[in-house]
């Protein structure tokens, strides 16, 4: 019991170092706000490529990627996988230079809800009592501020249902991080390729005509977007979904705090009351997790 024990732990440590990191990333976004965002997508991917080739070189797991792309039903997952990340990616990157921080937030809050339902529906997760009162708490606190928006969020629910839907398939796959990563990043790449060529033959690539600081920014798309989905992936093979689910209020709490301190998000009592529904569900949660691991540690 002791070595899964610590697997857990390790699992935990990568979720909260990914989630962490995305509930910063507005602030790298709204550097390039000014981009297209089919443009910072085509960057994130082609420096992407580059990152991953670097890390797979230098760790020596190159074998594990010619092992990925000998098996057809991987490949298959992979491709599905790569759709997935590729459009919630775009998502993000639309909805912070549209100045949604807020939607986007709100998206990384409801999504959990929906990897806790796909947690059951596709591996069997169960949920006891205490856990299933945390969700109802979340789920109220999410209608709270659905109310708040005043309309269907379709950032939101495009973000949740895509990440959500990312994390089932590469659960499913169980492979490495980094050769799932690169192989999901050569799928996209071709299109990020001729896109790019498109933008430079016709004179509109940010890249090559803005700034200086608009090009460097670009040309960190790949570490940008890299470590977090290592650590992610990283995490998802260790910890089951419902706690994954539940971790992931760490991202969009932080971007939530981001919004009202960085880009002046007015604080409404609808917000206080979403933050004070969702830690409490939260405490919870983890509460029963962690007396539940104790209990399963001592025996």
């Amino acid at each position: 019991m002791a070595s899964n024990y610590s697997k857990e732990q390790i699992g935990i440590f990568y979720a909260l170092a990914a989630f962490v990191f995305w509930g910063l990333i507005p602030i790298y976004f709204k550097q390039v706000a000014s981009v297209n965002p089919f443009e910072v997508l085509l960057h994130r991917v082609i420096w992407s490529v580059l990152v991953l080739f670097i890390l797979l070189y230098i760790s020596k797991q190159f074998h594990l990627v010619k092992e990925v792309l000998t098996n057809l039903t991987q490949l298959k997952y992979l491709l599905l996988s790569s759709f997935f990340v590729s459009l919630n990616w775009l998502i993000f990157i639309y909805g912070v230079s549209s100045n949604k921080i807020l939607e986007t937030s709100l998206g990384y809050f409801i999504n959990p809800l929906i990897s806790i339902l796909l947690g059951f529906l596709f591996f069997s997760e169960k949920l006891n009592k205490n856990q299933l009162i945390s969700i109802i708490i979340v789920i109220i606190a999410v209608i709270v501020q659905i109310i708040s928006v005043g309309n269907i969020p379709l950032i939101s629910l495009g973000l949740a249902f895509s990440f959500a839907l990312y994390g089932v398939v590469r659960k499913k796959l169980n492979i490495a991080s980094l050769p799932g990563l690169f192989i999901e990043t050569i799928i996209m790449l071709p299109f990020a390729l001729f896109y790019f060529y498109y933008l430079i033959t016709n004179h509109t690539s940010s890249f090559v005509n803005d700034t200086a600081y608009i090009t460097l920014m670009l040309s960190l798309g790949g570490i940008i977007t890299v470590l977090p989905l290592i650590w992610f992936n990283a995490a998802i093979t260790r910890i089951n979904l419902s706690t994954l689910g539940m971790l992931q209020y760490t991202g969009p709490t932080i971007s939530f705090v981001i919004a009202i301190l960085l880009y002046d998000e007015v604080l409404t009592n609808s917000k206080i009351i979403t933050f004070l529904l969702i830690w409490i569900a939260l405490a919870i949660f983890s509460y029963d997790t962690f007396k539940k691991k104790n209990t399963s540690f001592n025996h």
